[in-house]
């Protein structure tokens, strides 16, 4: 019998079981957190992440900073003890300082450090929940909540100090929690062997003076949407809902890799709504922060009991550079909408076949 945890003295029970354990007995169940931080003229992009794996028994973390050409990577994992209300692995942790609003996240480490203060912008938005299925079974089944706003505090890579200043530094950040792959691979199967010919993603939190817009689109190869989801929400907290986006991408000659997008979307009253995007420096985050595809580092792994880890990528050597096309990637996002200038996040994947797109399969580019 296990014994009960900290979180078990507060109510916020939801199934007849200890907050030490998960409803879902699905090894792939996590509760991660994500952020970025960018300084908007593209000289710096940070993405970092938290997460728990309860039933992998695994606690992990990382952070990654892209300067020109260098990606400087950090990752902690750990034995997961207990859950409890304490975010912390090894050297990084989270702070709630004010629930939905203000965070602190430090990281020490020798080669990326930093002390930063989250304040969000407008209030936390719930996305649509996300769910894709490999044949009948489902591999992502995950609630997910989005914001924008701004970060303070000190930043500092390989002996470089960086002052974060909150009237230049923006971002975007995000909670999820459900079922996801994570861990060690598991045996291919039926479903996973033959495949699903495609992958298909774009994620689009903007933040403007006025107001915020959350735009999240992932498609089937034959382009049936399986989730869509676009939204405005405002400083008191009223969300509107867009319609259906139409996206407009235009990517570079011979590659995947976006270099500006339109989104035609539509207000409650039935007036067009048009966001106008330029992708800037990015982060693939499949080169050493964890993310799917990523052979150096898996979120969950079990890499055994006080592990940590550091690396830097040169994006320009050709085995990273081959890399890149083949992962989710976040762009800094400059957007312009009705006027008014805001900034945000393009997370963009286009993988096999995509047929509004007319990539056919995995190798198709962009004339």
């Amino acid at each position: 019998m296990s014994a009960p945890v900290p979180l078990d003295e507060y109510p916020i029970h939801q199934t007849p079981l200890s907050l030490a354990r998960v409803a879902s007995s699905d090894r792939n169940f996590y509760d991660r957190s994500y952020f970025n931080a960018h300084d908007r003229d593209g000289g710096t992009l940070l993405v970092t992440g938290f997460g728990v794996y309860p039933n992998l028994g695994v606690v992990d973390a990382y952070a990654a900073v892209r300067r020109g050409d260098t990606q400087r990577v950090v990752r902690f994992s750990d034995a997961l003890a207990e859950r409890g209300l304490d975010q912390r692995v090894g050297g990084y942790r989270i702070e709630v300082l004010e629930p939905l609003r203000r965070l602190r996240i430090v990281c020490e480490h020798d080669d990326l450090g930093f002390d930063l203060t989250w304040t969000g912008a407008f209030p936390a938005v719930q996305e649509q929940p996300h769910l894709i299925l490999a044949g009948s079974r489902p591999i992502i089944d995950a609630s997910r909540f989005a914001q924008v706003g701004s970060w303070a505090g000190t930043l500092r890579v390989d002996g470089t100090d960086i002052a974060v200043d909150p009237r230049v530094w923006t971002g975007t950040r995000d909670r999820s929690w459900g079922i996801r792959p994570v861990g060690e691979a598991e045996p291919a199967g039926r479903a996973n062997a033959e495949g699903a010919g495609g992958f298909w993603w774009l994620y689009v939190p903007l933040r403007f003076d006025d107001f915020a817009i959350v735009v999240i689109v992932q498609e089937n190869p034959d382009g049936f949407r399986t989730l869509n989801d676009a939204t405005r929400i405002w400083p008191d907290g009223r969300v509107e809902q867009l319609g259906w986006p139409r996206v407009h991408i235009e990517y570079r000659s011979g590659t995947r890799i976006p270099v500006a997008a339109r989104l035609e979307l539509t207000a409650p009253d039935g007036k067009p709504l048009e966001v106008e995007i330029t992708p800037h420096t990015f982060m693939a985050l499949h080169i050493g922060c964890g993310y799917g595809g990523d052979p150096d580092w898996g979120h969950g792994q079990w890499k055994g009991a006080g592990w940590s880890a550091s690396a830097a990528y040169d994006l320009t050597d050709p085995a990273v550079a081959g890399r890149i096309p083949w992962g989710v990637i976040d762009h800094v996002a400059r957007a312009r909408c009705n006027g008014a200038e805001g900034w945000g996040l393009f997370e963009h994947a286009s993988l096999g076949r995509h047929d509004p797109t007319g990539f056919a399969d995995w190798t198709s580019v962009a004339p």
